[in-house]
């Protein structure tokens, strides 16, 4: 055991915990003021309800020996972290796999994990803001956590040796390099709000109505927190407080700043302004793309697909109105899109001057090395996209079709605060009240909200 591996480990995850409190933010601030307490609690309750099935036997499906050929573990060797209680020996290459991984306990290995699949499962509800039932929701985490996210995971993140003896295909099978998820949380996330926004159709006045961010500066303190959590989501990745850590965290804060600096350039000669949304979101396309790529490249590589990933994010934003699909809070445009860009890219950037490239004794397409990394990255990146996608289309459609996950038209005009919560972010009323009670009931206010939105419509008609 190492003292300073397992701190590093245990203060990354808990960096990438504070993510998820960051995105609730992020995507809070992008909402109408309507919308942005149960935008909030659909972080929150990924929050709550993962970390729980990470404990009980997604640690299993994701870390466990394969089962499968390297497609699936099962959920019971660990369950409830059954045999991983312990400080653990280490001994040679690895550590005694019962309860350690590699110079760490297991049990930080577990910590750290659970962050990844905890935001993982956040992230898609952006693509399905202002219209999604806070139940389903909560039913579709738990159901896509078990049937996607964890044994994706196992495909990415089990490497053979570390905590079992075989590990997942992707890892170990065709070698292609996702130093910490660019296919297992950002593309996977990406293809399930894709299949989501299809599943539950459009906003009302989609395409027509402005729907602007309520709170712009929400959104940057979000951002802020994700690009600082990141440093513990992307070096926490190497596992151990050492060189890899180093360049990993250099490569992760100048691939971050270069995206920026290209969305705000892509901004301003295609619209005349550098918005500040435009550099919130530049943050997060940079940092989506260069998770896959961050052992991979050079501090040179990661300013390019830093400042490409913002230009390709910032373009693919508008895919939606192109091809007619309601992605609220552009997850398709900056996590399916960016992450498959990263991912790609260590086939083009990828140099022996980095740790990964000296492991694997390879270079990318730029740097002479053909298309053999290339095409690994590719196979990976599009078996997560397909079988996230169809499975995801297939539970979205089963929930809206037997509890119905889509809010009704009436309660969206109203406003999901309102509907799902019998809370307002914002109560601007009670602030001149000079009588009365001091709170209404959940079911008085929504019903006056219901009769408010009643009379606007039939104003508007």
């Amino acid at each position: 055991m190492d003292t300073g591996d397992t701190a590093w480990v245990l203060v990354s995850a808990a960096l990438v915990l504070l993510m998820t409190p960051g995105l609730a933010l992020f995507y809070g601030g992008m909402v109408r003021a309507k919308s942005v307490l149960n935008m909030m609690m659909m972080s929150f309750g990924a929050m709550a309800l993962i970390s729980v099935l990470w404990v009980l036997y997604g640690y299993s499906m994701a870390f466990g020996n394969d089962i499968a050929g390297g497609w699936f573990a099962s959920p019971f060797e660990f369950f409830g972290l059954d045999g991983l209680i312990g400080a653990g020996t280490f001994d040679g290459a690895f550590a005694d796999t019962t309860s350690s991984v590699f110079t760490i306990p297991a049990l930080a290995f577990v910590s750290f994990q659970a962050v990844f699949a905890i935001i993982t499962v956040a992230l898609i509800s952006g693509a399905i803001a202002d219209r999604a039932r806070f139940g389903p929701w909560m039913l579709f985490s738990g159901i896509w956590a078990t049937v996607v996210y964890f044994p994706v995971a196992h495909w990415v993140f089990a490497f053979d040796g570390a905590q079992s003896e075989t590990g997942g295909w992707i890892a170990n099978g065709i070698d292609a390099i996702d130093f910490a998820g660019g296919t297992a949380v950002h593309i996977n996330a990406g293809a399930a709000g894709l299949a989501l926004a299809l599943v539950l159709g459009k906003r009302r006045g989609f395409g027509r109505d402005p729907m602007r961010p309520h709170n712009l500066p929400l959104v940057m303190i979000g951002a802020g927190l994700l690009w600082f959590g990141w440093f513990g989501f992307n070096a926490g990745s190497a596992l151990s407080a050492n060189g890899q850590a180093a360049e990993v965290w250099v490569n992760t804060m100048v691939a971050t700043g270069a995206a920026m600096l290209g969305w705000l350039l892509l901004e301003k000669l295609r619209d005349g302004h550098a918005t500040s949304l435009g550099g919130a979101s530049g943050v997060v396309a940079g940092l989506v793309a260069i998770t896959p790529a961050c052992s991979a490249v050079t501090p040179v590589g990661a300013i390019l697909v830093g400042f490409i990933a913002g230009v390709l994010c910032a373009l693919a934003v508008g895919l939606k109105f192109r091809f007619g699909f309601d992605d609220s809070l552009d997850v398709v445009g900056v996590h399916l899109v960016g992450g498959l860009w990263g991912t790609l890219a260590v086939g083009l950037f990828l140099s022996s001057a980095s740790s990964a490239g000296g492991v694997y004794g390879t270079e990318g397409l730029f740097y002479g090395g053909g298309v053999d990394q290339l095409w690994r990255q590719a196979v990976g990146a599009g078996a997560v996209l397909v079988y996230s996608f169809v499975l995801t289309f297939v539970i979205g459609t089963v929930i809206q079709k037997t509890v119905g996950f889509r809010l009704s038209e009436e309660d969206e005009v109203t406003g999901i605060d309102t509907i799902e919560h019998a809370e307002s972010a914002y109560d601007f009323a009670s602030l001149g009240a000079s009588s009365g009670p001091a709170a209404a009931s959940g079911s008085s206010l929504a019903g006056q909200a219901r009769a408010e939105a009643r009379n606007t419509e039939g104003s508007r008609a």
